[in-house]
């Protein structure tokens, strides 16, 4: 589903990677005088994949949190954690006293049988919102079932909603154990958005509008992946080869 969802085209990212080279090389200009001293293209590449240093290391605070918000979802106890990951600690305990959700499933398989295609879910939750469409924490409210996705990105960008739809479009649910039950039906999506500073737990909407894009980009996979490598056939004809003499074939 992630790589379905990499379809879209993102010309922001070549701007944003040329910035962080930029950056780098600012920033560290005495270092990568002394690399390019002793090893040039060593230099090069030490500025050129700043981006994806950055990106490994933002990779693995989302995945350790990722693990964090599971396990306190799950009502783990979580005594100490490492110093990055204590605002994101702070934030999700927030988030849980504020809004007050009841766990249905974390961490399973969404599967589609029929477009093919399967991705982990963070969690299905229930919400009790009021009038207002707000959270009331005392479950005075009325309950909804939501598909939500956890978050610890700089910001919320727009393809969650892609995300989510597809997940709640899938047909069934498939448990660690390898049982499987059919996605139930949900009244929607939402996103809770943490960083190290705040947190904002945000709808999604995943209407057949939204999934409808999910689908054109399931097909833009397939091309990408298969359809693609089929399209052109051998030449019928071509420029004549250039002559190789005995000599050459001998030496």
């Amino acid at each position: 589903m992630t790589s379905v969802v990499g379809m879209l085209p993102k010309p922001f990212l070549v701007h944003w990677a040329a910035r962080m080279a930029a950056e780098t090389a600012v920033s560290s200009l005495a270092a990568v005088a002394s690399i390019a001293e002793r090893d040039p293209d060593g230099a090069v590449d030490y500025v050129r994949n700043s981006h994806l240093r950055y990106t490994k290391i933002r990779a693995k605070v989302g995945s350790d949190a990722h693990d964090m918000f599971e396990r306190m979802i799950r009502l783990e106890e979580i005594d100490r954690v490492h110093p990055d990951l204590e605002p994101y600690r702070k934030g999700f305990a927030e988030f849980l006293t504020v809004v007050r959700p009841e766990l249905v499933r974390a961490e399973d398989i969404a599967w589609s049988d029929t477009h093919e295609y399967a991705g982990s879910f963070d969690a299905i939750l229930r919400v009790w919102l009021g009038e207002d469409g707000k959270p009331t924490p005392d479950h005075s409210g009325t309950p909804h079932l939501l598909i939500v996705d956890w978050k610890t990105s700089k910001s919320t960008y727009p393809d969650v909603a892609l995300q989510l739809s597809a997940y709640a479009n899938a047909d069934r649910i498939i448990a660690a154990d390898g049982t499987s039950e059919p996605m139930p039906e949900f009244d929607g999506a939402a996103v809770l958005h943490i960083t190290g500073e705040d947190w904002a737990f945000k709808p999604v909407r995943i209407d057949s509008e939204v999934f409808g894009v999910f689908l054109t980009l399931r097909r833009v996979f397939e091309w990408d992946r298969v359809i693609s490598k089929t399209v052109i056939g051998r030449a019928i004809a071509q420029s004549a080869r250039r002559l190789v003499t005995g000599t050459q074939r001998r030496a």
